[in-house]
């Protein structure tokens, strides 16, 4: 009995070790992901792999070469990537290093809002014209292809600096995914609903077409009044004003940062029918 009790905890003692290797591998690999050490990596598996071909084929010229570079190896790593692993430390040393992703998560979220906000109010005060969608789940790569690739991270200066009148990149709408403005000066489909007003003009029935195809949430910027409008799923909310803007881009945007599918029965405000 006694010996079983041993063999239960020694057994756990193992699924924890291997655990905790592995946490810490995967939270490694996270931090270096995006920089000039992930190449590193990426080498260091190289030469392991060179060398295991090499001793199964006893190629003892490389294997020396191979085992003089693992022996200097780690001086020129430590020499050569200073500021990522200072980085590391001193993510050890705030605690985030064993964070959760979900307060970037929600950080990343809370960004994305504050940048469309801060953009879309400076251009209504200034009354330029903008068209901007915002990916939701249906894809809308044959929509992307019709512009010109930014894949650049949202910020409200990028965005606001695309509109600004007489570039390239005004005319037309922005795709926005997440945090990442994707494609600019695209061209969306014109709704050709009888309903729509006849003051409205060909952004607002961008928008309208595009709601109507798909479940983006795209925002328009009128150019003759500055006031801001949204649609989603065929509906347009128009006049709103920058905490109903926040409002409506925290109901609606939430489930892209989740990467959970939003529920049939919740309209586009985000409340249930």
């Amino acid at each position: 009995m006694f010996g079983e009790g041993l063999n239960i905890f020694n057994m756990l003692r193992i699924v924890v070790d291997i655990t905790l290797v592995w946490y810490v591998f995967y939270k490694l690999i996270m931090l270096l992901r995006g920089t000039k050490a992930i190449q590193l990596l990426k080498g260091i598996f190289v030469v392991l792999f060179i060398y295991l071909i090499s001793y199964l084929l006893n190629l003892q010229t490389v294997q020396v070469m191979i085992e003089q570079v693992i022996v200097w190896g780690p001086v020129a790593v430590i020499i050569l990537f200073q500021p990522e692993l200072r980085r590391a430390l001193e993510q050890i040393g705030r605690g985030s290093f064993f964070s959760r992703n979900r307060r970037s998560e929600e950080e990343i979220f809370n960004q994305t809002i504050d940048a469309i906000v801060k953009s879309c109010t400076y251009m209504g005060k200034r009354r330029i014209g903008a068209l901007i969608t915002i990916e939701s789940e249906t894809n809308m790569g044959d929509y992307i292809e019709t512009g010109i690739p930014i894949q650049g991270q949202l910020t409200h200066q990028l965005l606001t600096n695309i509109f600004v009148p007489n570039t390239p990149l005004h005319d037309g709408a922005v795709i926005i995914n997440q945090n990442e403005i994707v494609a600019a000066a695209c061209y969306l489909p014109l709704s050709e609903s009888p309903f729509i007003s006849k003051e409205l003009g060909t952004r607002h029935r961008a928008a309208m077409g595009i709601s109507e195809v798909s479940d983006a949430l795209t925002i328009i910027v009128s150019e003759e009044t500055g006031s801001i409008s949204c649609t989603r799923n065929g509906e347009l909310h128009r006049d709103i004003d920058q905490d109903k803007l926040v409002e409506i881009l925290r109901d609606n945007l939430g489930s892209n940062f989740k990467k959970t599918p939003t529920p049939k029965n919740w309209n586009w405000r985000g409340r249930k029918k």
